[in-house]
């Protein structure tokens, strides 16, 4: 059966760089995640060694870059994972339920991403106007999300500035915030741990589990640039070079804020404290000095909720453009040559999403990722390269398949430790998805129920 396509005359424009691409992904992972999670991990866990869940995330998502690094140059298409997927399972069977599946998700996954990053903005927002309410301040998140939508809305060119400069100063605040703590290090408030803190206990497995869920929310977005492949200049070799590279300078920067805030303010406090990076740095220059710091992380959550929702309005667009998705997405800017309508509708739905608590959309997005796309894509990664899909400018992960292995093993974990309530969401979310795609192709006699489709 012919698919429906967008028309030929519409493409995409390459407008981003080297320096843009590690924007886009760093402003992603930089958000107001590490300022305020910092205290959740340390509840997660009851003491500093919260770090270990940072160590275990930074190592499992730099071997999960590895894979997003191979697929995003072997296959450098906007929409990243739902052609890898389709190409690796196989675009005239499986692969067209498991890519399904990935879209499916990522109607619920692209605004549950965005509206974290919003609410976080409403949460440190508190700092400066803590007189503001409950739903003030969900209000204040959702009309983040409509005006990074509006901002969005124009040539990927200009964002792509825009983020270069946003990146400058998300950048500069975390070297105020690593420097300062260097000049005010107290090794006995950062190592205070408290007794049995390493034993390996049921609890101790289980907090770090969690803790490790909210280490790869703060260091998510490493693979926002695998979404853009179609507007990046030279993709075999940006896109490989932006995902590594920003995991391993934001992995240094996470581990440098983490040990100078436990090394100036108790865990015992710090894991209670609301806006954590603003408390450190008042205790340490005064009132004005945390007022300073918050505008700054602001600016960065800000940014990230920009970044993400870049990001995820060309997923809908990609599918739709291949005829595997509702057409109406397909719809490119007449002069900016942006996809309009995927923008619009992310950016509706990440507003709505605003109305679910932080903790819960953090757990949520991290558990229904894992479960029907990241384990996929370790097992993909494989596939693909077996099939021999990649040219030779292509990326290929070192010491392969090893880091497929190890991330497939961590992101097993981490479902594995989650609360039986998200795991159910994300198992739901893969039913009723695959119940979605059955009725499709069941009406469009596709597969499974017209083996000799023509795709």
């Amino acid at each position: 059966m012919q698919t429906q396509t967008a028309p030929a005359i519409q493409k995409l424009d390459r407008g981003m760089g080297l320096a843009g691409a590690m924007s886009a992904n760093i402003l992603n992972m930089v958000g107001v995640g590490p300022f305020l999670t910092i205290p959740l991990a340390l509840a997660a866990m009851g003491g500093p060694q919260a770090m270990l869940g940072w160590l275990v995330g930074a190592l499992l998502c730099l071997c999960d870059g590895f894979v997003w690094a191979e697929l995003g140059s072997a296959l450098p298409q906007s929409g990243g994972p739902y052609h890898y997927l389709l190409q690796a399972f196989g675009p005239a069977g499986w692969g067209r339920l498991i890519s399904f599946l990935f879209l499916w998700q990522t109607l619920l996954i692209g605004p549950i991403s965005i509206a974290a990053g919003a609410v976080g903005f409403g949460e440190y927002a508190g700092f400066l106007a803590p007189h503001l309410g409950h739903w003030q301040l969900i209000l204040l998140a959702m009309a983040l999300c409509l005006l990074n939508t509006g901002l969005l809305y124009r040539n990927i060119r200009s964002i792509s500035r825009v983020s270069i400069v946003i990146t400058s100063a998300v950048l500069g605040t975390c070297a105020w915030i690593v420097v300062s703590g260097i000049l005010h290090f107290h090794a006995a408030i950062a190592f205070n741990f408290p007794a049995h803190a390493f034993t390996p206990s049921r609890a101790f497995w289980l907090g770090l589990g969690s803790a490790t869920l909210i280490a790869t929310y703060d260091y998510g977005g490493y693979n926002n640039v695998c979404f853009l492949g179609e507007e990046v200049e030279a993709p075999r070799r940006t896109i490989p070079l932006a995902v590594i590279f920003s995991i391993l300078l934001v992995a240094i920067l996470y581990f440098a804020m983490n040990l100078s805030i436990l090394g100036t303010i108790p865990w015992q406090q710090g894991q209670y404290s609301k806006a954590i990076v603003a408390d450190y740095m008042q205790a340490l220059y005064g009132r004005n000095s945390g007022i300073l710091v918050t505008l700054l992380v602001l600016i960065a959550s800000w940014g990230a909720v920009f970044a993400n929702l870049l990001g995820y309005s060309r997923v809908p667009y990609t599918a739709a453009a291949d005829g595997h998705f509702f057409r109406v997405f397909a719809h490119l800017h007449p002069t900016g040559k942006f996809p309009s309508i995927a923008l619009l509708a992310m950016g509706g739905l990440s507003a709505l999403a605003c109305l679910f608590s932080l903790p819960d959309l953090i757990s949520v997005l991290i558990v229904v990722q894992t479960m029907t796309q990241f384990v996929a894509q370790c097992v993909a990664v494989i596939l693909l390269r077996r099939k021999k899909i990649a040219t030779s400018e292509s990326f290929r992960m070192p010491f392969f398949p090893l880091p497929a292995i190890v991330a497939l093993v961590g992101w097993c974990y981490i479902v594995a430790s989650s609360k039986p309530l998200h795991i159910a969401i994300g198992a739901a979310m893969a039913a009723t998805g695959a119940g979605a795609f059955l009725l499709l192709a069941r009406n469009k006699r596709q597969w499974p129920f017209q083996v000799h489709d023509e795709i």
